[in-house]
């Protein structure tokens, strides 16, 4: 697998990490570096200063940051995994969208500490893994839309 920083995708003072460019490279690298988990922020730089995510219905702060796990679950048997990835970056694209475009994700390491209000796995001791390209959630989106009966994001 190859995933590069060949042209810039971190927003000024951000964490240089290596981008995933495609739904393949992103399998290759669950496969690869597993468990992961992709997280739609501002980036790494600001989640570790914070190091916790916040309820945003009653404003408590909870003792880790969100995030959403990619590795595969046993239920999903031989299937596709550029299906499953594809799901799981879909599950939460209209972040982007409802925060005027200020989020973007990225995947990361982390020990996980407990559950959010939405049962999303709370991470702390993160380790920045890799950015993934808006291009990606376009290719996510696309093959969520091939699928026999497509499904729409998660919202609350």
């Amino acid at each position: 697998m190859t995933y590069t920083t060949d042209r810039p995708v971190t927003p000024e003072g951000e964490t240089e990490l290596p981008t995933v460019r495609s739904l393949r490279e992103l399998g290759d690298l669950v496969e690869r570096r597993g468990p992961l988990y992709v997280r739609w922020s501002r980036g790494p730089a600001r989640d570790l200063d914070a190091s916790r995510s916040v309820d945003e219905l009653t404003g408590i702060p909870m003792p880790g940051l969100s995030a959403n796990p990619l590795q595969v679950e046993s239920w999903w048997g031989d299937r596709s995994l550029r299906l499953w990835v594809a799901r799981r970056l879909y599950d939460y694209c209209h972040l982007r969208r409802d925060r005027d475009g200020d989020v973007r994700p990225w995947t990361l390491r982390g020990r996980e500490v407990g559950r959010g209000p939405d049962n999303e796995p709370l991470v702390c001791d993160i380790e920045p893994v890799s950015w993934i390209d808006l291009a990606v959630i376009e290719e996510a989106q696309d093959e969520v839309a091939r699928q026999r009966r497509p499904w729409g994001p998660m919202r609350r």
